[in-house]
């Protein structure tokens, strides 16, 4: 089964306004300034990772017949994920280790946004 990286990009990038709207009025208050800050840069890179996401789908789709690679959109889910949910947790109050995982989500990113761009450009 081939993913759908236009759905699961566009369903991340609703549940990242509802991330951030639930951080800037809920949160607000509840959690300092350091750790709203944490959730902020969370809800960023989680919309900039879904759009990318959505991007990759919207790409792919327009290969009727050739298959590209789905590597890149899942470095991509799998990198904000890993990013934004360490990041997430960290502003939750979750020991500090766990930001041992925010660079490899950030590596997953980074990875996933380079081969979008290598498999377009060896379209």
């Amino acid at each position: 089964m081939r993913p759908n990286f236009i759905s699961l990009g566009t369903a991340f990038a609703a549940l990242g306004i509802g991330l951030g709207a639930f951080g800037a009025h809920a949160l607000r208050g509840q959690i300092g300034e350091a750790q709203l800050s944490l959730w902020e840069t969370a809800t960023r890179y989680w919309l900039v990772g879904s759009l990318g996401l959505a991007l990759f789908g919207v790409w792919c789709s327009k290969f009727q017949h050739g298959r590209p690679s789905p590597w890149p959109g899942w470095l991509l889910l799998t990198g904000s994920v890993l990013f934004s949910a360490s990041l997430f947790a960290l502003a939750l109050g979750a020991p500090r280790i766990l930001g041992a995982v925010t660079p490899l989500g950030g590596l997953g990113l980074i990875a996933g946004f380079f081969g979008f761009a290598w498999v377009a450009r060896s379209s």
